[in-house]
């Protein structure tokens, strides 16, 4: 893989108001030659993670090849937009996708969604559904998704002494595969990722859906991307299982497959 031949311009978008404003960045990059109806990729990345990621980049990059508009954008807290990553949580992340979305990619969009961006893509989805954008909506790539991480993955396992942290902290800290500083969870987080869980009913998102998994993935187990079709009965789902793939499924066998699930959704 290649470095992105020329970077594309960040550019900002103010969301909320008054104390909750933040600046969001996002870059934007349009087709050269753009197809008709061709819908725009949508990079939704991981707790985290920011837009300059390996797999964002190589989204635009096959967005650019296949002749399509592409927008990654970094959370707030994350990378280079505003705010504090302690005020984050599923609602104010997903106010700020929608934001980015409407502003950027106003038409048909293909999301993409990495392990906590799975969970961000479905919810996007349920909101664009509520308020009659449902049609929007050309196809949905999720890689190593993690839908309700927070009650699924992390609550059911917090130590005592996390506990305590939460109460009396508001947060609690684990180290990071990913990096030399710890993963910080607060509280503001978990209570409300119960509140956005996507796993207690049907999800209908009326679009063809592709789930790349690890098979070896240590933070979110193929166990929980099986449960997650389970939810998807009324959706055109195809899941690949890559018995050697890790989380981050970034390997260069691991984009081929993703840009080849994207691809799908483009034809």
């Amino acid at each position: 893989m290649q470095n992105t031949p020329a970077e594309t311009e960040i550019s900002f978008i103010e969301v909320g108001a008054a104390e909750a404003a933040r600046k969001i960045a996002m870059r934007v990059r349009h087709a050269d030659k753009p197809t008709d109806g061709q819908p725009t990729l949508v990079w939704l990345g991981g707790y985290r993670s920011d837009m300059t990621g390996t797999k964002a980049v190589e989204v635009e990059r096959y967005a650019m090849e296949r002749g399509a508009s592409c927008v990654r954008f970094d959370y707030s807290g994350h990378g280079s937009s505003g705010g504090a990553f302690t005020d984050g949580t599923i609602s104010r992340w997903l106010e700020e996708s929608l934001a980015v979305i409407d502003q950027a990619a106003p038409g048909r969009v293909v999301l993409i969604g990495s392990s906590m961006g799975g969970w961000i893509a479905l919810r996007v989805i349920q909101e664009l559904r509520r308020r009659g954008d449902g049609n929007r909506l050309a196809g949905l790539v999720l890689i190593a998704p993690a839908p309700d991480f927070t009650a699924e993955l992390i609550e059911p396992n917090l130590t005592e002494a996390e506990r305590a942290s939460l109460l009396e902290r508001g947060y609690f800290e684990e180290p990071s595969e990913y990096s030399p500083e710890p993963n910080i969870f607060t509280r503001a987080l978990i209570e409300d990722g119960r509140a956005n869980r996507v796993l207690d009913g049907t999800i209908s998102t009326g679009c063809p859906v592709h789930i790349l998994q690890g098979m070896r993935d240590p933070d979110v187990p193929y166990s929980h991307a099986l449960r997650l079709m389970e939810h998807l009965p009324a959706d055109d789902v195809v899941m690949t299982l890559i018995r050697d793939g890790d989380h981050r499924l970034s390997r260069e066998e691991d984009i081929a497959k993703m840009k080849q699930a994207i691809g799908t959704m483009l034809a």
